[in-house]
Protein backbone atom coordinates (compact mmCIF):
# COMPACT_ATOMS: atom_id res chain seq x y z
CA UNK A 1 0.00 0.00 0.00
CA UNK A 2 1.60 3.40 -1.11
CA UNK A 3 2.58 5.70 1.79
CA UNK A 4 0.85 8.54 0.92
CA UNK A 5 -2.45 6.59 1.08
CA UNK A 6 -1.64 5.18 4.70
CA UNK A 7 -0.99 9.07 5.55
CA UNK A 8 -4.39 10.28 3.58
CA UNK A 9 -6.35 7.75 5.82
CA UNK A 10 -4.95 8.20 9.01
CA UNK A 11 -5.45 12.41 9.05
CA UNK A 12 -8.79 11.15 7.89
CA UNK A 13 -9.90 8.52 10.65
CA UNK A 14 -8.77 10.78 13.50
CA UNK A 15 -9.78 14.23 11.89
CA UNK A 16 -5.78 15.97 11.92
CA UNK A 17 -5.52 19.08 10.96
CA UNK A 18 -2.36 20.35 9.44
CA UNK A 19 -1.24 21.96 12.90
CA UNK A 20 -1.82 18.36 14.58
CA UNK A 21 -0.06 16.55 11.79
CA UNK A 22 3.20 18.62 11.58
CA UNK A 23 2.87 18.25 15.78
CA UNK A 24 2.61 14.00 15.68
CA UNK A 25 5.77 13.94 13.67
CA UNK A 26 7.46 16.13 16.26
CA UNK A 27 6.49 13.46 18.58
CA UNK A 28 9.02 11.71 16.98
CA UNK A 29 12.02 14.31 16.34
CA UNK A 30 11.07 14.99 13.20
CA UNK A 31 10.47 18.07 12.33
CA UNK A 32 8.94 18.43 8.79
CA UNK A 33 6.68 21.66 7.27
CA UNK A 34 3.17 22.36 6.23
CA UNK A 35 4.07 22.36 2.99
CA UNK A 36 5.98 19.11 2.80
CA UNK A 37 2.40 17.67 4.35
CA UNK A 38 0.54 19.33 2.03
CA UNK A 39 2.41 17.60 -0.29
CA UNK A 40 2.10 13.99 0.84
CA UNK A 41 -1.88 14.15 1.19
CA UNK A 42 -2.31 15.50 -2.40
CA UNK A 43 -3.06 12.77 -5.04
CA UNK A 44 -0.59 11.31 -7.46
CA UNK A 45 -2.40 13.15 -10.21
CA UNK A 46 -1.52 16.79 -8.72
CA UNK A 47 1.43 17.92 -9.93
CA UNK A 48 2.74 19.19 -6.36
CA UNK A 49 2.68 15.67 -5.28
CA UNK A 50 5.31 14.05 -3.25
CA UNK A 51 6.02 10.52 -2.29
CA UNK A 52 6.38 9.96 0.82
CA UNK A 53 9.05 7.71 1.87
CA UNK A 54 9.23 4.83 4.46
CA UNK A 55 11.52 6.89 7.21
CA UNK A 56 8.71 9.96 7.17
CA UNK A 57 5.94 7.25 7.85
CA UNK A 58 7.67 5.38 9.98
CA UNK A 59 8.40 8.96 11.94
CA UNK A 60 4.50 9.85 12.17
CA UNK A 61 3.24 6.61 12.88
CA UNK A 62 5.97 6.67 16.16
CA UNK A 63 4.62 10.04 16.64
CA UNK A 64 1.34 8.77 16.86
CA UNK A 65 1.98 5.76 18.83
CA UNK A 66 3.27 8.74 21.58
CA UNK A 67 0.40 11.12 20.82
CA UNK A 68 -2.53 8.13 21.46
CA UNK A 69 -0.42 6.64 24.27
CA UNK A 70 2.16 8.28 25.91
CA UNK A 71 5.68 9.21 25.68
CA UNK A 72 7.77 6.03 26.79
CA UNK A 73 10.28 6.11 29.12
CA UNK A 74 13.85 5.76 28.06
CA UNK A 75 15.25 6.00 24.58
CA UNK A 76 13.26 7.21 21.68
CA UNK A 77 12.45 4.08 19.29
CA UNK A 78 14.45 4.97 15.62
CA UNK A 79 12.62 5.55 12.83
CA UNK A 80 12.62 2.42 10.75
CA UNK A 81 14.35 3.27 7.23
CA UNK A 82 11.99 0.55 5.47
CA UNK A 83 8.29 -0.34 6.26
CA UNK A 84 6.59 -3.05 5.21
CA UNK A 85 2.41 -3.50 5.78
CA UNK A 86 3.52 -5.70 8.78
CA UNK A 87 4.73 -2.95 10.44
CA UNK A 88 2.33 -0.06 9.19
CA UNK A 89 -0.23 -2.86 11.12
CA UNK A 90 1.77 -3.20 14.69
CA UNK A 91 2.24 0.46 14.35
CA UNK A 92 -1.61 0.91 14.37
CA UNK A 93 -2.14 -1.84 16.34
CA UNK A 94 0.32 -0.25 19.16
CA UNK A 95 -0.91 3.33 18.80
CA UNK A 96 -4.64 2.45 19.30
CA UNK A 97 -3.96 -0.10 22.38
CA UNK A 98 -5.61 -2.69 20.38
CA UNK A 99 -6.27 -6.58 21.38
CA UNK A 100 -6.73 -9.18 18.85
CA UNK A 101 -10.27 -9.22 19.59
CA UNK A 102 -10.29 -5.44 19.42
CA UNK A 103 -8.40 -5.54 15.60
CA UNK A 104 -10.70 -8.88 14.53
CA UNK A 105 -13.97 -6.91 15.12
CA UNK A 106 -12.45 -3.56 13.10
CA UNK A 107 -11.72 -5.83 10.47
CA UNK A 108 -15.13 -7.62 10.38
CA UNK A 109 -16.73 -3.83 10.35
CA UNK A 110 -15.16 -3.82 7.34
CA UNK A 111 -16.32 -7.40 6.43
CA UNK A 112 -13.06 -9.38 6.63
CA UNK A 113 -13.05 -11.79 8.91
CA UNK A 114 -10.36 -13.74 10.06
CA UNK A 115 -8.89 -15.97 12.53
CA UNK A 116 -7.05 -15.13 15.81
CA UNK A 117 -4.14 -17.39 14.20
CA UNK A 118 -4.30 -16.08 10.81
CA UNK A 119 -3.87 -12.22 12.50
CA UNK A 120 -1.13 -13.47 15.06
CA UNK A 121 1.25 -14.60 12.03
CA UNK A 122 0.75 -10.79 11.28
CA UNK A 123 2.54 -9.91 13.92
CA UNK A 124 5.45 -12.39 14.32
CA UNK A 125 9.20 -11.65 13.17
CA UNK A 126 10.04 -12.83 9.48
CA UNK A 127 12.01 -15.49 10.61
CA UNK A 128 9.36 -17.18 12.24
CA UNK A 129 7.71 -20.42 10.50
CA UNK A 130 3.71 -19.25 11.09
CA UNK A 131 5.32 -15.35 10.07
CA UNK A 132 2.94 -14.38 7.18
CA UNK A 133 3.16 -10.79 5.16
CA UNK A 134 -0.21 -8.26 5.24
CA UNK A 135 -1.04 -8.08 1.76
CA UNK A 136 -2.42 -4.56 1.06
CA UNK A 137 -6.00 -5.77 0.74
CA UNK A 138 -5.48 -6.67 4.81
CA UNK A 139 -3.92 -3.46 5.70
CA UNK A 140 -6.26 -1.66 3.72
CA UNK A 141 -9.95 -3.31 5.13
CA UNK A 142 -8.06 -2.26 8.08
CA UNK A 143 -8.06 1.35 7.77
CA UNK A 144 -11.44 0.68 6.11
CA UNK A 145 -12.67 -0.75 9.69
CA UNK A 146 -10.94 2.41 11.84
CA UNK A 147 -12.65 4.78 9.73
CA UNK A 148 -16.10 3.08 10.00
CA UNK A 149 -15.27 3.01 13.96
CA UNK A 150 -13.70 6.22 14.51
CA UNK A 151 -15.85 8.26 12.08
CA UNK A 152 -18.93 6.96 12.42
CA UNK A 153 -18.44 7.58 16.13
CA UNK A 154 -17.38 11.57 15.36
CA UNK A 155 -20.18 12.12 12.86
CA UNK A 156 -22.52 10.42 15.57
CA UNK A 157 -21.49 12.84 18.15
CA UNK A 158 -21.87 15.66 15.77
CA UNK A 159 -25.18 15.07 15.19
CA UNK A 160 -26.37 14.69 18.96
CA UNK A 161 -24.89 18.49 19.44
Amino acid sequence: MENNDVLRRVRYIFDFNDAKMISVFGLADHLVSREEVSDWLKREGDPTYQPLGDLHLAAFLNGLISDKRGKREGPKPENEKRLSNNMIFMKLKIALNLKAEDVMAILALADVIISKHELSAFFRKTDHKHYRDCKDQILRNFLKGLQLKYRSDAEAEAEEE
